[in-house]
Order: structure tokens, then C-alpha cells, then sequence
């Protein structure tokens, strides 16, 4: 793979582009960025200078207090994008997030100066925005809602799910402490609770890994 997409690359990866003005800029400005798993995309403070759209791989999108300590809020998947990169981007902002590749991941960076040009000139392309910042505000209202109503031990099952279901083995590669950290409680009290759901055959655990058997 090179550093660029064809132009039929753009329109499979993201079928929702349908003018075919559109899936050629695309694949004109756009330039391929290559991220190994673990590694840190874009951080807190930087100025956002592209506009990643995900070609392969999972991204894991935290937030952080101002005490430091770090929120998790929602993955980015093949075909989508972020609403608050987006945002950044068009304000000349620094990010206020951190992006982090959950897998090796692929994304394809469009280059600031064009998105608002395209938002005037490509309907698709403002729906594909649109429907974006729609699905990133129903993730941080659903996250906000699991802080504020549900019991950890829900808060926990929808994390373990979310992150199984993003490999085919639906296995989690992490320790007690990271999930605790992503979750913004103790690592004694994650761990407290995976426990429970081994002994109710909800998961298997093993060393820094977990494996969902069930969700019921």
C-alpha cells in the first residue's frame, strides 16, 4: 500500500461519498498514515493539522481532567471518523482528546484547509460530517450516563463488550489497572468485579487478558 487511495479505494472504503468529484479529492489530498498498536496518534495540546478517516484498525478516544486523570469515551472503526478532530481542526485548536491505536490501524489524513471548502461543495460529504458529530454526541451522552447512573458493574460489561467485539477472538489484551484508569475508578475494584463475572462464566481471565464468553 502506498501513500495515496485510488479513487475506487475511496468510494469502497467510504461508500457513503457519492459524487465522484468528491472521491477524487479524496484521493487526490488524502495521505495514508500507518499506526502500530499501542501507539499515541494525536495527543493533548497538539494543534490538529489533518483530519484522520479510518481505513483499518480501532481507535481508542479518552479525555483528560484537569487533575489528569483520563476519561475513556468511545472507539473510532473502519469508515468512521472524529467529530472533535473535526471540530479542531476547522477552529485551529488544540486537541483536547487523545487518540490511541486499540489495533494497527490505518487511517487516511485530509488536510485541514480543504474540509471546509468540501462541507460547501459536497452534500455527502456534509452528511458524512453531520452524522458523524450525531454519533460522537450519542457515545459522550451514553458515557456521561454510565458516570452518572449506571452501577460499575454495568459500566464495565459495556466496556468488556465494546473492546471484544473489536477482535474475532473476543479477547481483551490489558491489565486491571488500565481498564480501571480507562474507566476512572480503582484498579482493586475492576479487578473485584471481573472476578465475579469469571465466576458467573460471563468471561475467562488470564494473564493481562480477558475473553468474554457472555453478556446475559
Amino acid at each position: 500500500m502506498n501513500d495515496r487511495l485510488q479513487t475506487e479505494d475511496v468510494h469502497r472504503y467510504f461508500p457513503d461519498f457519492t459524487e465522484p468529484g468528491l472521491q477524487q479529492v479524496i484521493a487526490n489530498e488524502g495521505r495514508l498514515h500507518r499506526f502500530a498498536e499501542g501507539e499515541t496518534i494525536m495527543d493533548y495540546g497538539q494543534y490538529v493539522r489533518m483530519l484522520p478517516l479510518i481505513i483499518e484498525g480501532t481507535i481508542k478516544i479518552s479525555r483528560q481532567s484537569e487533575e489528569g486523570a483520563e476519561l475513556f469515551l468511545y472507539y473510532l472503526t473502519r469508515g468512521e471518523s472524529c467529530a472533535m478532530t473535526f471540530s479542531c481542526c476547522m477552529a485551529a485548536k488544540r486537541s483536547e482528546i487523545r487518540a490511541v491505536a486499540e489495533e494497527d490501524t490505518v487511517i487516511l489524513g485530509l488536510p485541514q484547509p480543504k474540509l471546509d471548502e468540501w462541507m460547501m461543495r459536497y452534500k455527502s460529504w456534509k452528511n458524512f460530517v453531520m452524522q458523524a458529530y450525531d454519533q460522537r454526541m450519542n457515545e459522550l451522552v451514553r458515557t456521561i450516563d454510565q458516570v452518572a447512573f449506571q452501577q460499575l458493574d454495568e459500566r464495565l460489561l459495556d466496556y468488556v463488550s465494546k473492546r471484544a467485539a473489536i477482535r474475532e477472538d473476543r479477547t481483551i489484551v490489558s491489565t486491571h489497572q488500565a481498564i480501571a484508569d480507562d474507566l476512572h475508578v480503582s484498579r482493586e475494584a475492576i479487578s473485584r468485579l471481573l472476578k465475579t463475572m469469571e465466576n458467573r462464566g460471563m468471561v475467562a481471565l488470564g494473564r493481562n487478558r480477558i475473553r468474554l464468553l457472555a453478556t446475559s
